[in-house]
């Protein structure tokens, strides 16, 4: 089992204590089925691709609650019994569970050949974006110049 000393970002970081016990507990029980893949595709642009062999369109249900985006995959019941020689493709149950930072807003989902993609777009709003203060001399009020950052 490893073990990680966060006391250096405890003391540095205000409100990411939160985030800090999530990377802790998460760790050592994060799912392994099925196989996903997390991609940055540009500075706010996220997505998640999941490989789901033996799944069915129907079978799939993608929903967001408040800060988390919960993909469930439920097999429909064949009438008829198999008989294998070998499975070696687990066509079973699932649901996982991902832990979405404030203002992360799922955008589009596919499912093609197997593969999920779900695109994801963080968008801060204008009122939380950074404003360049400016200063004046002594006696005069102070300016607030709204300005974007540049990526």
């Amino acid at each position: 089992m490893r073990t990680f000393d966060l006391t250096p970002l405890y003391r540095s970081a205000i409100g990411f204590d939160r985030l800090a016990n999530l990377l802790e507990t998460r760790a050592d029980t994060a799912p392994s089925y099925p196989p996903y893949n997390i991609e940055l595709v540009s500075e706010d642009q996220y997505r998640i691709v999941m490989a789901l062999a033996g799944f069915d369109r129907s079978e799939l249900d993608i929903t967001t609650e408040r800060d988390s985006l919960v993909i469930t995959g439920r097999k429909h019941k064949e009438d008829q019994q198999k008989t294998y020689l070998h499975r070696g493709i687990a066509a079973r149950d699932f649901e996982q569970r991902f832990q979405l930072a404030n203002h992360v807003k799922v955008t589009t989902a596919a499912f093609d050949n197997g593969m999920l993609t779900i695109e994801l777009v963080r968008e801060v709003p204008e009122a939380l974006k950074p404003r360049k203060i400016s200063i004046n001399g002594a006696g005069e009020n102070v300016q607030v110049l709204e300005q974007r950052q540049a990526a």
